[in-house]
């Protein structure tokens, strides 16, 4: 194969344009343009996640593969009437979703972003993870995009959520729970006196 980056610079895109995968040209702002970058960002920060430490090997084994698929979704996005992302990709993230599931205590309260470095980096890629779904919607509504890409960022959102849990359990032994009746033993809020009648009014 050969070198695929010969240049890195190429003026081209000077104007405000990019090149799609089709050779057409686009706004860089354009929604296509921002449902893959916006991919692109979410595969960043599952890479900051992977560089993590200590990272349990089952879970760097997912995101690892999570990375190649989201890599194959943003070239789909990026190529209108490409189609890589398919019907498998889905149920296999719903399998490692469940797997992982399975062994966490049941759900009770909501859970606060963070945990620890990892869990919070995990944390920011699902956020990002929902803008990216939200942006290929956003571009679904005008042109054409497959379900299992809208499928695929949807169940990703759900085993970042997941995987967070995980990763909060395994640095802390314990999620962050938000305490919604911290507001019961809030002291009032202090009024202010009124100011004392002008006498010689």
């Amino acid at each position: 194969m050969g070198n695929r980056l010969s240049r890195i610079y190429t003026r081209t895109g000077d104007d405000g344009t990019t090149g799609l995968g089709d050779g057409s040209r686009v706004p860089k702002d354009s929604a296509r343009v921002e449902a893959y970058g916006t991919v692109d960002e979410l595969n960043s920060v599952i890479g900051v996640l992977l560089a993590m430490p200590k990272l349990p090997q089952n879970v760097a084994a997912c995101l690892t593969e999570v990375q190649h698929e989201l890599f194959d979704l943003g070239g789909e996005l990026c190529i209108p009437g490409h189609t890589l992302i398919r019907a498998e990709h889905v149920a296999e993230l719903e399998r490692a979703l469940d797997e992982f599931n399975d062994k966490l205590p049941p759900l009770k309260e909501f859970i606060l972003p963070g945990g620890g470095p990892a869990a919070a980096a995990c944390h920011l890629a699902r956020t990002v993870a929902r803008r990216a779904e939200r942006r290929a919607c956003k571009l679904a509504r005008t042109e054409n995009v497959s379900a299992e890409v809208l499928k695929y960022l949807n169940r990703l959102t759900d085993l970042l959520f997941v995987l967070a849990r995980v990763l909060a359990r395994h640095e802390r032994g314990t999620e962050v729970l938000w305490r919604h009746e911290r507001h019961k033993h809030a002291r009032p809020a202090r009024k202010t006196p009124r100011k004392a009648a002008n006498k010689s009014a």
